[in-house]
């Protein structure tokens, strides 16, 4: 059996074994929540017009989510070490499809996500304070590039969250488990204040009277527009309003980088992604059906700049429904990136022990973290909140991302021929069906994005690929050495 240390150079602090199942739950509830929830139903309502569509994307895309946690436990089993996803791919099908999936994640995947949510902080605080918000401009030119307050608050958290989690495991663990607990609290007093505090009585019928009527709703400045839609047109509808419903459950694989410092990580590595995965699908679902008793699916359809969650709450609570819902994505947005920067270092600190990774990113500092891969990771965040193309970066992996998903469950089946008698503490749950039915499902709406959204797929394809005269040059310096 391999070993599941992560190595450790001399001198060198230990990966401290220090977090336990409830920290694990609460990382994966922590990195899936961040801002999505708050917006994207303003998108998926377009897309399908109706409540009981509505609430279907949301069902499916947890569903998917969920099927797949499933399936990843007996990975997290099989390999409880640093590295998560990476170590999974490189086991299953070698140290080539470990590294571009490495790189895609260092590229784009994690920091990309962590600049958007440290950026979404920034805007956010723009409410409480306009100089801290997106309006703001610092610097601009005649070519459309400028950097907002917002930004640079985005890349001050980051900085922050990083140092914090250089200063060992600990550090990160509790910020994780006090803004996660204190998003849960407040999105459940949301949820209920939004269905006890305003009669939505009207509101609630009208939008389920014809809540399985699919139509595409356009707004303009004009006039809003409906069209129909049935049969094909629907399942298409349905395929590419999931992409944000699904980038809103995304991150709920960030546990597995950080089975180094879980106890018992064959056990709680699973557990984590069941609950985590569990409870954040819940949330969303009762989180979209308090915005249909609040709201009228047109309304949603309709939010201003598809803040969704602040139209809800201004409804709710009146004018301070802005500053209410300022303070919970400030919250979420907070927490999210912490265990965003917490476990992505692991998986570059893993690689770089490889020999896939620079060198440096493969120490550990006297607290027993990779610090140094923390510091290129926020550095990397950093130019992209600058840059202002996370947004466009994160639409074009999306694609990409179900593919390592694919790929990676299918390693299950792959693992299960070529290493029948290595250890599996946990067995994938359904198997052979549940992870069958995930890279069904999931390789369906790859299809439905592949022919009917190109900009989603391409462009990620190409960063990926990027990473193939790259891998291949590290392979000659290697051999070199």
């Amino acid at each position: 059996m391999e070993s599941n240390k992560t190595p450790v150079h001399a001198g060198e602090g230990a990966p401290q074994r220090t977090l336990n199942l409830v920290d694990g739950a609460l990382l994966v509830i922590g990195s899936m929540i961040g801002s999505g929830i708050f917006i994207v139903s303003t998108d998926i309502a377009q897309s399908v017009g109706s409540a009981g569509w509505l609430v279907v994307v949301w069902l499916l895309s947890g569903f998917i989510t969920l099927t797949a946690a499933l399936s990843y436990g007996e990975l997290s089993g099989m390999f409880p070490q640093a590295g998560g996803q990476y170590v999974y791919l490189r086991e299953a099908f070698g140290k080539l499809y470990g590294f571009l999936y490495g790189w895609s994640f260092f590229a784009v995947i994690q920091t990309g996500t962590i600049a958007a949510v440290g950026v979404a902080f920034g805007k956010f605080a723009g409410y409480l304070d306009p100089r801290l918000g997106d309006d703001n401009i610092l610097m601009g030119t005649a070519y459309g590039f400028h950097i907002s307050a917002a930004q640079i608050v985005g890349i001050v958290t980051v900085i922050l969250l990083t140092y914090i989690n250089t200063l060992g495991v600990k550090s990160g663990k509790w910020i994780q488990f006090f803004f996660t607990i204190a998003k849960i609290g407040a999105m459940a007093a949301l949820i209920v204040f939004g269905f006890v505090l305003f009669s939505g009585a009207s509101t609630w019928q009208a939008n389920w009277e014809d809540g399985w009527w699919a139509k595409e709703i356009t707004t303009s400045a004009a006039a809003i527009t409906h069209q129909s839609l049935s049969g094909g047109t629907l399942v298409i509808a349905i395929c590419t309003a999931m992409v944000g419903a699904l980038f809103s459950s995304d991150a709920w694989n960030s546990v597995t980088f950080i089975a180094g410092e879980m106890k018992r990580p064959e056990r709680n590595i699973g557990l984590s992604l069941f609950i985590g995965t569990l409870v954040v699908t819940l949330i969303y679902v009762c989180m979209n059906l308090m915005y249909l008793n609040v709201m009228t699916v047109s309304e949603i359809a309709q939010a201003p700049a598809k803040r969704v969650a602040t139209a809800a709450a201004l409804k709710i609570f009146g004018d301070n429904g802005a500053t209410i819902i300022a303070l919970l994505i400030m919250v979420s947005t907070f927490g999210c990136n912490n265990g965003l920067i917490l476990s992505g270092a692991r998986v570059y600190h893993t690689m770089a022990n490889d020999g896939l990774f620079l060198p440096a990113a493969g120490t550990l500092n006297d607290k027993g973290v990779p610090a140094r891969a923390l510091w290129m990771q926020c550095i990397w965040a950093s130019v992209l909140c600058l840059s202002g193309q996370y947004g466009n970066l994160l639409d074009f992996i999306i694609f990409t991302v179900l593919l390592f998903y694919i790929l990676t469950i299918g390693g299950i089946f792959k693992l299960r021929r070529t290493r029948p008698d290595h250890p599996r503490p946990y067995k994938a749950f359904g198997y052979p069906v549940i992870p069958a039915l995930y890279i069904a499902m999931a390789a369906f709406v790859c299809v439905i994005l592949l022919k009917y959204k190109p900009t989603y797929t391409w462009p990620g394809l190409i960063i990926v690929i990027m990473g193939l005269p790259i891998y291949y040059l590290l392979q000659r310096r290697a051999a070199r050495q």
